[in-house]
């Protein structure tokens, strides 16, 4: 299948590293022109010098901005006043005890994983409706639906994105604009080693410990191994593409599989 994405401008929310840069490399080779979007200035420059070697000739855009505050969201905007793609990439996650998770630490979650999602929605679907044409995107993840004990807040926030995913994709019925979730599983990034290490032994090496992860935390997986952002990333730039017209208001798994099945 040969995607062709040439003449379409895509926005990827959080796209500095991991899942993020991966899609938005996925994109530019496609043909897009991509927007890479972090917090500041420098660490979107780091990205860019990145990606352009990943992706010679590749068409990318600067766009920095905090997407969680009215004011960053607004910079963006200011560089990228429409779009054909955007892809709701931008989340924070961390492992913290339930009774611990206190009103701030709700407030922000919900601000970063969901909020800055809805108002970047907002600003663009209207614009793809009127040209008939638009794809946005929610990177989920399996944590929507299995909440973990050790995330909850997180787990909220991706189930709420479920909502707006369906929601918005209702909004936009038969204008040939497709709205989807895209349901990652555990996915293999710097910030997720991390992660693993706050929950096993941090002096394994990292292939056992990502095994012990697996069994202990998340047995119920069919690949039984962390996911890598590339595979992430073809899915949406499949669901990104004319191919994926007749989708729309669904949660597209990418999540290793599961033992028993928890989405229809």
């Amino acid at each position: 299948m040969r995607i062709d994405l040439s003449g379409k401008t895509a926005l990827v929310t959080g796209s500095t590293q991991g899942i993020g840069a991966a899609i938005a490399a996925g994109l530019a080779a496609s043909g897009a022109r991509v927007a890479v979007n972090g917090r500041g200035a420098e660490s979107v420059d780091r990205a860019l010098e990145g990606l352009r070697a990943r992706v010679p000739g590749a068409e990318f855009v600067a766009a920095p901005g905090d997407l969680a505050s009215e004011d960053g969201a607004a910079r963006v905007l200011g560089v990228l006043p429409s779009v054909d793609i955007l892809v709701n990439n931008l989340g924070v996650y961390g492992s913290r005890p339930a009774l611990e998770i206190g009103d701030d630490e709700w407030r922000r979650y919900f601000e970063v994983n969901v909020l800055a999602a809805i108002r970047l929605t907002r600003a663009y679907l209207g614009g793809m409706m009127e040209r008939s044409w638009g794809r946005i995107q929610y990177i989920g993840s399996d944590s929507a639906v299995v909440t973990p004990a050790e995330m909850i807040h997180y787990g909220v926030s991706k189930t709420s994105l479920l909502g707006v995913s369906r929601g918005f994709a209702k909004a936009a019925a038969g204008s040939g604009v497709t709205v989807n979730s895209v349901l990652a599983g555990p996915t293999h990034t710097g910030g997720v080693e991390d992660f693993v290490y706050e929950l096993v032994d941090s002096s394994l090496p990292w292939d056992e410990a990502q095994r012990v992860f697996m069994r202990e935390h998340r047995p119920q997986s069919l690949l039984q191994r962390l996911i890598e952002p590339e595979e992430i990333a073809h899915m949406v730039v499949y669901l990104s593409s004319p191919f994926a017209s007749a989708t729309t208001g669904a949660a597209v798994r990418v999540d290793g599989g599961y033992i028993d099945s928890i989405v229809p």
